[in-house]
């Protein structure tokens, strides 16, 4: 398991005193106000302030005074750590935890490893990849994922014949 989380990119500077423009990684983009320290290239950071925009952030860095000191910035991510993270739900997960499980079937056949999540309009599909065999895109789907190990890194998902025609 993953100790940080990526919430943030930073795409470009705004204005010329430093400031971020951030592309946020994260179901919750407010959740960006509650923040009062992040990570950015390993070192700890504390935001001054933040202002929410539609589709991305505008933070204040202590110590990011100029648009120069700003442009170093640019494409790095924003992290916080895992204590920081928003605290999920019951049978949710973080795609970071989710990546790279191993894949079984119910008859415990090894499927590969999970490559990356799509997220969906519908819900989110893990692709599925291993050496020599075609790729597997697994709707998660109640009635497909059986079960969601994050501890031992593993998934059991039905028999893909039982689903994949359907």
């Amino acid at each position: 398991m993953t100790d940080f989380f990526n919430v943030g990119q930073i795409i470009n500077t705004h204005g010329v005193n430093g400031e971020l423009k951030v592309r946020p990684l994260t179901d919750d983009i407010k959740r960006f106000r509650k923040l009062k320290t992040v990570h950015i290239e390993d070192e700890v950071k504390i935001i001054k302030w933040c202002k929410i925009q539609p589709d991305k952030v505008i933070l204040k860095i202590e110590g990011i005074d100029s648009i120069e000191e700003a442009t170093k910035l640019k494409n790095k991510y924003i992290k916080v750590t895992r204590e920081e993270a928003v605290k999920l739900k019951e049978n949710q997960y973080f795609i970071a935890d989710i990546k790279g499980c191993s894949v079984f079937d119910e008859n415990r056949n090894y499927l590969g490893k999970v490559y990356d999540v799509i997220s969906t309009r519908n819900n989110d599909v893990y692709w599925i990849k291993e050496d020599k065999k075609e790729d597997l895109l697994v709707p998660v789907l109640k009635t497909i994922i059986m079960k969601i190990d994050i501890e031992n890194s593993e998934i059991v998902i039905k028999a893909v014949e039982k689903w994949k025609e359907d």
